[in-house]
C-alpha cells in the first residue's frame, strides 16, 4: 500500500516530465530521420540525409562557432563576477541589503526588457555609449551592426543579467560555511587570499559545478535578446544555435532539418555536462 501511495505522488510530476521532456526529445530524434512533409508530398524516411546536409551547411558551422565563442566569453566571466559579488555582499558592509538587491535586480527582468534596455546603450549616435564617447572625441560606432563587435555586445549584456542570479547560489554557499574555519585561519595568520584559495574556493566547488552546468545550458538556450537586438545579423555574425533552429523551423519551414539541429544541440549539451562532471566531480568536496 505504501508503494502505491508513493507512485501516486510521483505520477503528476512523471506525466509532466514524460509529456514535456522525454516524449518531445524522442519525437525530435524520430523526425530527424524523415523529410519535411507537405500537403502534396508526404514525409518519407531519409536516414542520415539530414545529418549529411547539416555537415555541409556553412551557416551551421558559423553559428556553432558563434555559440562556442559566446559560451567561452559568458560562462567564466559570469561565474567569476558572481563569486566576487557574493564574497563582497557577504561581508559586513554598509547598506548590504541594498547592494544585494541591486546585484540581483537584473535577474528578475525579462530578457526582452533587458534587450530593450541595452538597445539604449548600443544605438549609434543617440546611444549612451556613443554619447559618453563623444565627450572624449570618439567617433560614433554601430556596435550591433559591426560583425567584429556584435557578439561581444551580446556577451556583455548576458553577463550583466546572469551574474546576479549565480551570485545567490554562491551567497547561500558562503553563509553555510562554518565561521570557526575562518576564525582558526585568522589565528594562524593566514591572509584573506590564502584562505580563499585554500579553504573557501574548494568548499564552494559543489556550487561551482552546479552553476557551471547551468551557465553552459543558458549560453546555448538564450534566444529572446536576438529578436530585439540583431535577429542574428549582420550576416549571421550574432546568430546562435537556438535562434538558427527557430529560423529553420518557423521561417524556412524545414521542420525535419530543425529537428536534426535540435538533436545535435541536445547531444552537445549532454556531452558538455558529462565532461564537466567527470573533470570537476573529483575536485568537489561535499560536506
Amino acid at each position: 500500500m505504501r508503494n502505491v501511495y508513493g507512485w501516486l505522488l510521483l505520477t503528476p510530476a512523471a506525466i509532466l516530465l514524460i509529456g514535456f521532456t522525454h516524449y518531445p526529445a524522442v519525437a525530435t530524434l524520430y523526425d530527424s530521420f524523415f523529410s519535411t512533409g507537405t500537403v502534396v508530398r508526404p514525409s518519407r524516411f531519409v536516414g542520415l540525409a539530414n545529418y549529411a546536409a547539416l555537415a555541409d551547411d556553412p551557416i551551421f558551422w558559423q553559428v556553432l562557432r558563434n555559440n562556442l565563442y559566446f559560451a567561452a566569453a559568458t560562462i567564466p566571466t559570469s561565474i567569476a563576477i558572481a563569486m566576487l559579488m557574493a564574497i563582497w555582499v557577504n561581508d559586513r558592509l554598509p547598506a548590504r541589503a541594498l547592494v544585494r538587491m541591486s546585484y540581483f535586480t537584473p535577474t528578475i527582468l525579462p530578457m526582452v526588457a533587458v534587450a530593450n534596455l541595452w538597445l539604449f546603450f548600443y544605438t549609434p549616435q543617440i546611444g549612451l555609449i556613443d554619447k559618453f564617447g563623444a565627450l572624449f572625441g570618439a567617433a560614433s560606432h554601430n556596435w550591433l551592426g559591426d560583425p567584429s563587435t556584435v557578439l561581444a555586445c551580446l556577451a556583455v549584456m548576458t553577463v550583466w543579467k546572469e551574474a546576479g542570479f549565480f551570485m545567490i547560489f554562491y551567497l547561500a554557499a558562503l553563509q553555510s560555511l562554518p565561521p570557526e574555519i575562518e576564525e582558526a585561519a585568522k589565528i594562524e595568520g593566514a591572509s584573506r587570499w590564502y584562505f580563499f584559495r585554500r579553504v573557501t574556493f574548494p568548499l564552494l566547488m559543489p556550487t561551482t559545478l552546479f552553476v557551471l552546468v547551468n551557465a553552459t545550458i543558458n549560453s546555448f538556450k538564450l534566444v529572446d535578446h536576438l529578436f530585439i537586438l540583431t535577429k542574428g545579423g549582420p550576416d549571421n555574425a550574432s546568430n546562435l544555435l537556438l535562434y538558427y533552429i527557430y529560423q529553420v523551423a518557423f521561417s524556412f519551414f524545414e521542420t525535419s532539418y530543425a529537428s536534426t539541429l535540435t538533436v545535435v544541440l541536445l547531444a552537445m549539451l549532454a556531452a558538455m555536462a558529462i565532461v564537466q562532471f567527470l573533470l570537476i566531480e573529483k575536485r568537489v568536496h561535499y560536506r
